[in-house]
């Protein structure tokens, strides 16, 4: 099992859709049984998916002790996909965290994931706190949405130091030019000066993931997005089967 965190400290980078899109290409390509969690108290990916948040049961829950993840994740329309949605409620998981005063519990509780999932991907909030600290703590690989832009390249530096903040044996971190349009100066720049690194498109099909409710490759496999997901999909499990 391997778990992918997909994080950033800026918000609107593509973060959801990204973790969204990757989720699918989990299960659907690879074949691999796939939880997206969702940390991000706005639910996006859990509206992306088309799946609501149980009433009766709160997100934050699961941090809990005797916590029974059974009850909070929901399958979703897609086969070997799972989701673990988000409430208002994790919006004050940071201070619950801080309370049980146990630095892995999220990583505890990926552990006992393990044994029914073969990939675990998390929407991260774009937040600097207990909560991401735990995330890094818990994650294989961080994959970070970097739209052409000086804030973006500030923003990942935070993210760098987070990280590398996080131990020794922090994860790897893989950098994704996302929203890149290259009729665009500044984003032909960043091309240039980052050609090793995955990239997403600017496109429409990627913005109609909100309309349709659904990730590009269920709703348009042959447009370029969808194959840039699946590209980036297969860059993340070449790094991941390297270590």
């Amino acid at each position: 099992m391997a778990s992918i965190a997909v994080y950033s400290v800026k918000g609107g980078v593509g973060k959801t859709t990204l973790a969204v899109n990757l989720a699918w290409c989990a299960s659907a390509i690879s074949r691999r049984k796939t939880l997206l969690w969702d940390l991000d108290a706005a639910n996006g990916s859990g509206f992306l998916l088309g799946v609501d948040p149980k009433k009766k049961r709160s997100a934050d829950s699961m941090f809990g002790e005797g916590a029974e993840p059974a009850k909070l994740i929901q399958p979703t329309a897609w086969p070997g996909l799972d989701l673990l949605p988000a409430d208002e409620s994790i919006r004050a998981l940071d201070r619950q965290l801080d309370r049980l005063g146990k630095k892995k519990r999220l990583a505890k509780l990926v552990a006992a994931l393990a044994k029914d999932y073969d990939r675990i991907i998390f929407d991260c909030p774009p937040v600097l706190n207990e909560l991401s600290a735990q995330v890094m703590r818990a994650a294989d690989l961080v994959i970070v949405p970097l739209p052409p832009s000086p804030l973006s390249a500030r923003a990942f530096e935070v993210v760098f130091e987070e990280v590398r903040g996080s131990g020794k044996g922090h994860p790897p971190i893989l950098p994704v030019l996302s929203m890149l349009d290259l009729r665009r100066s500044l984003h032909k720049q960043a091309r240039e000066a980052n050609p090793t690194w995955p990239v997403i498109p600017l496109a429409s099909a990627v913005e109609q993931c909100a309309v349709e409710r659904q990730p590009v490759g269920a709703f348009a496999p042959r447009s370029p997005a969808a194959r840039a997901f699946a590209q980036l999909w297969t860059a993340i499990e070449r790094k991941l089967a390297a270590g």
